[in-house]
C-alpha cells in the first residue's frame, strides 16, 4: 500500500529556474530531517526557462496549470495535492523551506489556517520594498482586520499552511494576487480557526524583477476586501449619508442656517435631500450585493441573512412607500394652495421650496421603496421556499 502523505509543499512557478532547485532541495531536507511523509508540488503556470525539467530531475511533482495568474497556479497545485496538510510559498528563495515545523505543529494541533508573520519573524535588508513594508502591507492588513475582525498582523505573507479540508471549505475563486486575501477572508467567513507564527523574509534570490506589481496588485487586494465587505462598502456609508442628510434637511426646512457669514438656504436643502436618496441607494446596493453574494456561494449564509427576509418583506415596504407617497402628495397640494392664495402669481422661493423640495423628495423616496420592495420580494421567493 502507498504511504499516506501528511504534508504537501506547493510552490507556484513561472520561470523560476534560478531559485527553484534550491527551494526544492530545502523542502526535501525539511521532510527528511523531520521524518515527515510529504510531497513537493510545483504548480507550473507556463514556464519557458526549463523550470519543469529542474523540478522533474529533483523528483518533484509538476502540475501544469494553463490558466494564468498567481491564484490560478496555487489553486491548481493545491487541488492536485494529496496531503492532509498543505504549506504554500513562493519559489523565489525568500522563505526558508527548512523551517516549516512551526506551521506543521500548528496544523497538527487543529488550526485550519496558519499564517506566517514577517513583521514578527524579521525582514532582512532588501527583502521587502519600502512601499510594501511601510504602506501597502500595513494599510491593507489594517483594512482586513477592521472589515472582517481578523486578528493577524500580516495579511500578505506568502508562506502559510492549511488543511486540505479547510481549503475545500474556503471555495476560493480569484485568479490573481488577491488569492492571498481571499484565503484569509473566506477562512474567517466560514468560521475556520486562524493562527500565525513568526517567519523570516529574505531577499528574492532571482536576478529578474518579481511578478508582483505594486500598484496594480495592491488595488486588486483592496478591491477584493471592499467587494467582500458590503457592510463597509455600502451599508455604513449609506447610513452615514442618510443621517447627515436628514439632520441637515430638517434644520434647513425650519429656517435658513447661517454659518459665520455664509447663509445656507434652499439650494443647500436640495443637496441635503439628495444626500438622503444617495444614502438609501447605498443601502439598496448593500442588500442586493449581499443577496447576490450569498446565493452564488461567494459569501456563506448566516442567521442575519435569513432575518433580512423576515423583517424586510413586501407588505412592510409597500406600507412605508405608500405613506411616503401620501406625505409627498399632501405637501404638493399644500404648496399648490399657497400658490393659489397668490392667484398663481409670483412666489417667495425661500418659502415655497421649503415645501416643494420635501414633497418631491418624499414622492421619489416612496416610489423607490415600493419598487425595491417588489424586487426584493421576488429575490426572496427562493429563500421563503427553503
Amino acid at each position: 500500500m502507498s504511504e499516506i502523505v501528511e504534508l504537501s509543499i506547493v510552490m507556484p512557478c513561472l520561470n523560476e529556474a534560478e531559485t527553484l532547485e534550491v527551494c526544492i532541495k530545502k523542502a526535501q531536507s525539511f521532510l527528511s530531517k523531520n521524518q515527515v511523509s510529504g510531497e513537493i508540488i510545483i504548480a507550473d503556470n507556463g514556464s519557458t526557462d526549463g523550470s519543469q525539467a529542474i523540478a522533474n530531475k529533483l523528483g518533484a511533482n509538476v502540475i501544469p496549470v494553463p490558466e494564468k495568474g498567481y491564484g490560478s497556479a496555487l489553486r491548481g497545485g493545491i487541488e492536485a495535492a494529496s496531503g492532509t496538510y498543505i504549506i504554500m510559498a513562493d519559489a523565489d528563495d525568500s522563505y526558508d523551506f527548512e523551517n516549516l515545523m512551526p506551521f506543521l505543529e500548528k496544523l497538527r494541533e487543529g488550526d485550519d489556517l496558519v499564517m506566517g508573520n514577517r513583521f514578527k519573524g524579521g525582514i532582512k535588508k532588501g527583502a521587502m520594498p519600502f512601499l510594501h513594508r511601510y504602506l501597502g502591507n500595513p494599510v491593507l492588513s489594517f483594512i482586513g482586520k477592521l472589515f472582517f475582525n481578523i486578528k493577524i498582523g500580516d495579511f500578505h505573507c506568502g508562506l502559510r499552511g492549511f488543511s486540505k479540508t479547510a481549503f475545500l471549505k474556503m471555495n476560493l475563486q480569484t485568479t490573481g494576487m488577491e488569492f492571498a486575501s481571499e484565503m484569509i477572508v473566506k477562512s474567517k467567513l466560514n468560521n475556520l480557526s486562524i493562527s500565525e507564527v513568526p517567519t523570516v523574509l529574505s531577499p528574492d534570490g532571482r536576478t529578474r524583477p518579481p511578478h508582483l506589481n505594486t500598484w496594480r496588485d495592491g488595488w486588486r487586494h483592496l478591491r477584493f476586501l471592499l467587494l467582500y465587505s458590503p457592510t463597509w462598502l455600502f451599508l455604513i456609508p449609506g447610513i452615514l449619508f442618510m443621517v447627515l442628510g436628514f439632520i441637515a434637511s430638517t434644520l434647513l426646512v425650519i429656517q435658513p442656517v447661517i454659518v459665520e457669514h455664509i447663509m445656507l438656504d434652499i439650494h443647500t436643502l436640495l443637496y441635503t435631500a439628495s444626500l438622503i436618496l444617495i444614502g438609501f441607494q447605498f443601502i439598496l446596493f448593500y442588500a442586493l450585493t449581499k443577496i447576490y453574494a450569498v446565493e452564488n456561494g461567494l459569501l456563506p449564509k448566516s442567521n442575519r441573512y435569513d432575518k433580512l427576509f423576515k423583517y424586510l418583506n413586501l407588505e412592510m415596504g409597500l406600507i412605508l412607500g405608500v405613506l411616503l407617497l401620501l406625505v409627498g402628495i399632501f405637501l404638493s397640494f399644500y404648496g399648490i394652495s399657497i400658490w393659489k392664495d397668490s392667484d398663481f402669481g409670483n412666489l417667495n422661493p425661500s418659502q415655497t421650496l421649503r415645501i416643494i423640495i420635501p414633497a418631491v423628495f418624499t414622492i421619489l423616496f416612496g416610489m423607490q421603496v415600493i419598487f425595491f420592495s417588489l424586487f426584493f420580494s421576488i429575490l426572496g421567493l427562493k429563500n421563503n421556499q427553503n
